[in-house]
């Protein structure tokens, strides 16, 4: 007996005892392991395939998601079947879902036509958000199934966001013809998804979009054109982009930070530290912009964030800070590290707050700049626990064995604080 007869058998054997488990590893090794021209695999493919829908209509959650895989392998053959399960509108609703899923999969066009009657005629929400994915994934082949879709006003949403799930050019000139939509909702799918376009016909309506009375519809134009730097003197983008920063919204303001920083110019990087220390901007704001100006990586973007610690008097601001720092990529790891120092350093009030300190220290250790070694093990004398566990972490990150060395020495100096001689200590323990 051949392999596969001998695996029929057991498929069967495993079907007639219920033990789904088994059947779902013996139709993997008949389908998934094999050659799908076999003659044995073609001659029982109809028999596979009423095998494989048992586990698909009575298998739990886990045993459908397995089963599935089997399904997309069988090929054309499975789609009538999937369909039959797609209509039936007394069939359990997860059997359905997993119809619409798979049928996805199959990236023919034989699938398209219930799937977009579902969409049409279907009340399950759920169900309808599934189909539209499952046609997304079709690809070209279903572009212009979505396109009438959108002509309808109760399908319009689900195909543009369908339409979304095609990385194709083809389907910028149905999404450009919903742009001006009466839904917001609609408005905003179909800017989101233009806006993954490098296409010249995609920045005129962003740039318009920015005006939208919607404030879903500024953000995702303030956040594509953020992906398009390159056009960032053609089209004047941060002077555009600069207003949102300050919207009646607060999801476009934090959205235009984003977008500023991604320009990467000394203008953009002014209008972002303005907006920091400016006494009006609320407190999440503020926050996007500290982190807006360390993506923006610069000399200048450092430097604004060092003024900007030391005019505030939040503490939370002040830890958001030091804790960005921590994150800066080469080449500015060097004057991140030396910011922080200079504030380690100073007297400035946040260098008395255990948690500020705390926050320094692991900077430092993330930066792997080693001149921070020294000033590392003198927060080993910090009488706060946190503080010098922190640092002894960071000295561990930053170039243990040199570390390990110094606090070595250091340990046989009497000449220590007794504070410091302590830590040491446990600095040493710890390792």
């Amino acid at each position: 007996m051949s392999n596969i007869n001998q695996l029929l058998v057991q498929a069967q054997t495993a079907h007639d005892t219920a033990d789904w488990s088994s059947l779902i590893e013996y139709l993997q090794q008949l389908i998934l392991g094999t050659d799908s021209e076999d003659p044995e695999i073609v001659k029982n493919q109809k028999y596979l395939l009423a095998l494989t829908l048992s586990i698909l209509e009575i298998g739990d959650f886990q045993q459908r998601w397995e089963i599935t895989k089997v399904l997309t392998r069988l090929g054309s053959i499975a789609i009538p079947p999937l369909i039959e399960i797609l209509e039936d509108e007394d069939a359990e609703e997860e059997l359905r879902w997993y119809a619409a899923r798979t049928l996805g999969e199959f990236q023919h066009p034989e699938a398209i036509a219930p799937l977009v009657e579902l969409l049409k005629t279907d009340e399950d929400e759920e169900l309808k958000a599934i189909a539209a994915t499952a046609i997304g994934q079709m690809g070209t082949v279903a572009i212009a199934a979505l396109s009438e879709l959108l002509l309808d006003e109760d399908t319009r949403l689900l195909a543009v966001r369908s339409l979304s799930c095609i990385p194709q050019t083809e389907t910028i000139t149905p999404l450009l013809s919903v742009v001006q939509d009466s839904q917001a909702t609609i408005r905003t799918a179909a800017i989101e998804a233009l806006s993954s376009f490098h296409d010249e016909r995609v920045p005129p309506i962003l740039l318009n979009a920015l005006d939208d009375i919607a404030a879903t519809v500024r953000r995702a134009a303030v956040l594509g054109l953020g992906f398009r730097p390159d056009l960032r003197e053609a089209l004047d983008l941060v002077t555009r982009l600069q207003p949102k920063l300050y919207d009646f919204n607060l999801d476009v303001c934090c959205a235009a930070a984003v977008s500023l920083s991604r320009m990467r110019s000394d203008d953009a990087t002014k209008h972002l530290f303005d907006l920091l220390i400016s006494l009006h901007t609320p407190l999440p704001l503020q926050l996007e912009t500290i982190r807006a100006l360390v993506w923006v990586g610069t000399p200048s973007s450092l430097k604004y964030l060092q003024t900007a610690f030391s005019q505030s008097t939040s503490e939370t601001l002040w830890q958001e800070i030091v804790t960005v720092l921590g994150r800066v990529q080469k080449p500015q790891t060097t004057q991140a590290a030396e910011i922080l120092l200079q504030i380690l350093q100073s007297q400035h009030p946040a260098t008395e707050i255990a948690n500020v300190k705390s926050a320094i220290a692991l900077s430092l250790g993330q930066l792997g700049e080693i001149q921070a070694i020294e000033p590392l093990i003198s927060l080993l004398a910090d009488p706060n626990a946190s503080v010098r566990l922190h640092a002894i972490a960071a000295l561990k990150n930053l170039d243990g064995e040199v570390a390990h060395q110094q606090l070595l020495q250091l340990a046989n100096d009497v000449s220590l604080l007794a504070d410091l001689q302590q830590g040491i200590a446990i600095a040493l323990a710890e390792w």
